[in-house]
């Protein structure tokens, strides 16, 4: 007799298990369920077997071959498109048509006694004779009912509790007669059970159920996968088990070395050549692939690790799965349930929750705390907010049920009843999610002034002005248009504070959010005239005394972005003659490359030169930075036009304070000298320096980027209060931006970044600090070393594995020597 076994499943639901394998290759105690099945045909004669094949065919016939390492002959028979149980038999037909066949699940893990079945066929002159077990939750499977005798009276798949008549099912055993596949047809997709078996039956046909008193365990779900394990080891089911019994339970391969101080808590499974050092503790129904190796202090519980395997030291696994060639570094934690899929990177100290998933191809950072499945995206993050606020690739990253969740949690942390302003920029995807994002806030209890499409800093005014809670703004990252930013505001309408984002975290990570009573459900309103108000403002609070009399004429560029909303109430009680381009709404690319931005700016100096214009003025996509360009049409670089706004401020003000991050170059803090103005140096996070700007004495701030804070105004980053506040300078001062440029001394500045891992962070500022010997040394920020006129800055990276570098000398030459040197250090460190 042959044998036919069904190769062809996708096992959808034992993802991401089987996101680049076939189920049949699931290993079970390091050995394919397929080979199982395999082994247990050849205990019963079945030498000659047909395997049926689709779903990654080639791997299943390049791991078995022709058969012939387990002493059997092996053939394949494979499908182009899914046949279903029956079509994928009958596509074998050619090869079982002279005898009676067995036909068996390649992914289910049996010990039925097929030598009993057959005979009971064979005595029964039955046409088919389908396996049946008894099972406690007959909802999965195919119930049938067989008389005294055992022929089948009645068939039924998948039932609802209220038609189950039985807890009988079918296994997926059958033993046939050939001349059954004349009742299938060819080439299309049909079930035994739920086609051809009720046919026969309905024909009459002898058709008999085998009652088998057997171990049998579909394994189709990552629970009957673990438990499939665990029976294993129990010897629950009668099946050889490799490797050596070294005591009682614990089951160890070849070439494995095992520190005697190491615990093992049997029954348990070690496979060949894998490490286990010293302090390393494997409890019961732990699983270990060939060449794992398992650090000193890690704990292993019920946890099947694949081959290949880094388990790092104290690392603490549990009721989980972890794929082939995973690397799970020190004090990593993996809980119940949680399914770890093929060539993942679990960083150090990250934490896996139960039942989560991680598809193949992932990095979990290092620290990361994750609650939630990471199968689209690229890696599970270790904060969810960065410089930009929560960022990522559209329906990738940043989902819709993603935004609903952060907005959820955001709700969860303001009072019942609050306030929230939302806007977007021009984009379709930010105008979608933040749809997203109202619906959770106003099902959160918190109402919503929803000021659809509109500039960053209008929604920042409203925020703040209106005595709202916060603010959700949604835009498009600058320089991808793939990715956006869901950026969250505090009462004051500045980014939130680290505890404000600890907070949502936190939230977040339970997954506690607050949920209103119908009765409680909040209003959505959209402001009239929000623009107007913004306008109205801007005017009173900056001085714009002497515009007019300048008469001057300015090229404006929008670049597509929301300024252009703004722009037409404000310019018209400015006093000043403009042109402006790209005013026009472009939802289809919202934001802008660093050639697309280059490109624009020459473009718009090609306007001012031609029209003899003071100057022209570049703002971002949503208002918030500006870039300039002078009356002769050459670009002001954004470090440069910092320098020259800071000059014209000072030499009006003459007094105060200005703030700058520590990474601007020194010759900012000379030209402030030479006006009587003093500089605040903070860090180079945003909210550090619109918190700074926001003293009572400062008189402007800039963070070298294009970004400035004109304080009389509010303590945000604006582009269209720096424009205003730049109008109203140039046309006091009477001096052209190229002759106010042009005094400035030059700055030898350079930026260098070094790749980091996580790990090493903490080691490399340790070894700058011990490289700075007895030099100054600031720590606004990083680490500053300070040699008389020359510094250099180290700063890590909060978001990225990557370490930043800037170095100031008196010359280029000095500058470079430097930024080379401190790149050798922390190159050294890591």
């Amino acid at each position: 007799m042959k044998a036919v076994v069904m190769a062809g499943g996708e096992g959808t639901r034992l993802r991401p298990m089987t996101a680049n394998q076939p189920k049949p290759l699931l290993p079970l105690l390091n050995r394919p369920i397929m080979e199982h099945v395999l082994r247990l045909l050849k205990r019963h004669g079945f030498d000659e077997t047909v395997v049926t094949v689709q779903f990654l065919a080639s791997l299943i016939r390049d791991y078995f071959g022709d058969g012939s390492e387990l002493g059997m002959t092996l053939s394949y028979a494979t499908e182009e498109v899914p046949l279903g149980t029956a079509g994928s038999v009958k596509n074998a037909e050619a090869a079982l048509r002279d005898d009676r066949f067995v036909v068996i699940s390649g992914d289910a893990l049996t010990d039925l006694d097929l030598t009993d079945m057959v005979r009971f066929h064979r005595e029964n002159g039955a046409l088919v004779t389908i396996g049946l077990k008894r099972v406690p939750n007959p909802l999965e499977f195919g119930i049938v009912i067989a008389d005294e005798r055992g022929r089948i009276q009645r068939f039924l798949e998948k039932p609802t509790w209220g038609q189950v008549f039985s807890d009988t099912v079918n296994t997926g055993i059958y033993v046939m007669e050939p001349e059954v596949l004349d009742h299938v047809a060819t080439g299309r997709p049909v079930d035994w059970s739920g086609d051809v078996f009720p046919r026969l039956l309905a024909e009459g046909a002898p058709l008999f159920g085998y009652v088998a008193d057997c171990y049998w365990e579909d394994v189709g779900t990552h629970e009957s996968y673990l438990k499939a394990q665990a029976d294993l080891l129990s010897g629950l089911v009668d099946a050889r088990i490799d490797g050596f019994e070294t005591s009682p339970g614990v089951w160890i391969g070849e070439g494995a070395e095992i520190d005697p101080g190491a615990v093992l808590r049997g029954p348990l499974f070690i496979g060949d050549y894998v490490q286990v050092e010293k302090g390393a503790e494997l409890r019961k129904f732990t699983v270990l692939g060939n060449n794992v190796v398992v650090r000193e202090g890690a704990q292993l519980h019920r946890a099947v690790l694949g081959d290949n395997v880094f388990v790092g030291p104290f690392a603490d696994l549990r009721g989980c799965a972890v794929g082939k060639r995973t690397d799970l570094m020190a004090g990593a934690r993996v809980g119940e349930g949680a399914i770890i899929g093929d060539e993942c990177t679990i960083e150090p100290e990250a934490v896996v929750h139960g039942g989560v998933k991680i598809y193949p191809f992932k990095t979990i950072e290092a620290g990361a705390v994750v609650n939630t499945s990471v199968i689209w995206e690229s890696r599970g993050r270790r904060t969810l907010f960065g410089p930009r606020g929560v960022s990522g690739l559209v329906n990738v990253d940043i989902t819709p049920e993603l935004a609903v969740r952060l907005a959820g949690a955001y709700a969860t942390t303001l009072s019942k009843g609050s306030t929230v302003v939302t806007g977007r920029d021009a984009s379709r995807a930010a105008r979608t999610l933040k749809r997203a994002v109202i619906s959770a806030l106003t099902a959160g209890t918190v109402n919503v002034q929803d000021l659809e499409a509109c500039t960053l800093p209008a929604a920042r005014f409203r925020a703040a002005r209106e005595e709202c809670a916060g603010g959700v703004y949604v835009r498009t990252t600058p320089g991808d248009s793939q990715s956006v930013d869901i950026m969250f505001f505090d009462p004051s309408g500045a980014d939130l504070s680290q505890a404000a984002q600890r907070k949502l975290e936190r939230v977040f990570g339970r997954q506690e959010y607050r949920r209103a009573f119908p009765g409680e459900i909040a209003e959505l309103t959209y402001p009239a005239r929000s623009a107007e108000a913004y306008t109205r403002d801007l005017l009173d609070r900056v001085d714009t005394g002497g515009v007019r009399e300048a008469e001057l004429k300015i090229i404006l560029d929008c670049a597509g972005g929301t300024a252009s909303l703004v722009l037409p109430s404000l310019l018209g009680r400015v006093g000043v003659e403009f042109l402006t381009r790209g005013n026009a709404l472009d939802e289809i690319t919202p934001t802008e490359t660093a050639e697309q931005r280059a490109a624009g700016l020459a473009r718009l100096g090609e306007l001012v030169a031609s029209s003899r214009a003071a100057f022209g003025v570049r703002f971002d996509t949503v208002g918030e930075r500006i870039s300039l360009v002078d009356e002769n049409g050459a670009v002001i670089p954004d470090d440069r036009a910092l320098l020259v706004l800071l000059d014209l401020v000072a030499a009006e003000r003459r007094g105060g304070r200005v703030a700058l991050p520590v990474t601007t170059t020194r010759v900012a803090a000379d030209v402030c000298a030479a006006h009587g103005v003093e500089v605040i140096w903070t860090t180079t996070a945003q909210p550090d320096l619109t918190r700074a700007a926001a003293a009572p004495d400062v008189i402007f701030a800039g963070d070298g980027r294009g970004g400035f804070v004109v304080p009389e105004f509010g303590s945000s980053v604006d582009g269209l209060a720096a424009f205003l506040r730049l109008v109203g300078l140039v046309a006091r001062a009477g001096r052209p931006l190229s002759r106010i440029e042009g005094a400035i001394p030059a700055a030898h500045l350079l930026r260098r970044s070094v790749p980091t891992p996580w790990a090493a962070k903490g080691g490399v500022m340790r070894r700058v600090v011990e490289a700075a010997g007895d030099a100054v040394i600031d720590t606004t920020d990083g680490v500053r070393v300070v040699d008389g006129d020359r510094w250099t800055l180290v700063l890590p990276d909060p978001a990225e594995p990557v370490t930043h570098l800037w170095a100031e000398a008196p010359d280029a030459a000095a500058a470079r020597d430097l930024v080379d040197t401190w790149a050798a250090v922390v190159e050294g460190a890591v």
